[in-house]
């Protein structure tokens, strides 16, 4: 069973200081927050004698509400897109099978989706 470990990160000049409650003693500091999980681990393995694959890394950079409500947006907007683009996708290809059905050309299936012959062809190949 895997140990989960909450790596609370705050900005102070130029490092992101790192505090591991669930660990005593696991305190580091960072450039970049993409380095935080392998640091955690690794003080985490030497602290308490076992290997770094027993840990799960929560990364939580700790910022004003206004920052983090700015974040916090910007990723469900990204996940909206995604959904967006996958309902897309499959309103596309089945668009183009429709067409195909029809006896149309991928040339043709292509202007009438406004996308490539190419990307038809993807579509129908899907």
């Amino acid at each position: 069973m895997k140990t989960e470990l909450v790596a609370n990160c705050q900005r102070y000049e130029g490092w992101w200081i790192v505090d591991v409650p669930e660990v005593r003693g696991l305190h580091t500091q960072c450039r970049r927050l993409d380095q935080v999980e392998g640091m955690v681990k690794d003080a985490a393995s030497l602290l308490l004698d076992q290997p770094e694959s027993n840990f799960v890394v929560t990364v939580v950079p700790q910022m004003d509400d206004e920052t983090m409500a700015t974040v916090t947006s910007v990723k469900q907007a990204r996940e909206r897109l995604h959904a967006s683009q996958a309902e897309t996708a499959n309103a596309s290809r089945q668009a183009a099978a429709r067409l195909a059905a029809q006896g149309l050309t991928v040339r043709d299936i292509g202007a009438l989706l406004d996308v490539s012959y190419q990307r038809a062809a993807g579509l129908l190949a899907a």
